[in-house]
């Protein structure tokens, strides 16, 4: 196994409402970050019993491949609406795989 590669949960709760334009919101980084250099895997999850949950399941090539990620346009993007489509601040759960 690479000990390089990063693992990323990445967990998102809707306000009250707002979770069928949350999910839009998320389902537009899909094909863009799957494109990106470093990214192996990017999917997105609605939790079974929760419709306001939904979390990415990601992993990168790096940690630096995974900034650069934060930096594009549609993460920016996503950032700059998503405090009227979030409950609560995203958590992020970074690791390798052991």
């Amino acid at each position: 196994m690479d000990s390089a590669l990063l693992t990323v949960v990445a967990v998102f709760r809707a306000r009250t409402g707002s979770s069928m334009a949350l999910g839009e919101a998320l389902q537009a980084l899909v094909e863009p970050t799957r494109k990106e250099d470093g990214c192996l895997n990017y999917d997105l999850h609605q939790a079974n019993d929760d419709p306001d949950l939904f979390f990415f399941h990601e992993t990168w090539r790096s940690v630096e491949r995974h900034q650069a990620h934060l930096e594009t346009a549609h993460v920016r993007h996503f950032l700059a609406i998503s405090p009227a489509l979030l409950q609560d601040p995203i958590r992020e759960y970074k690791g390798r795989r052991i």
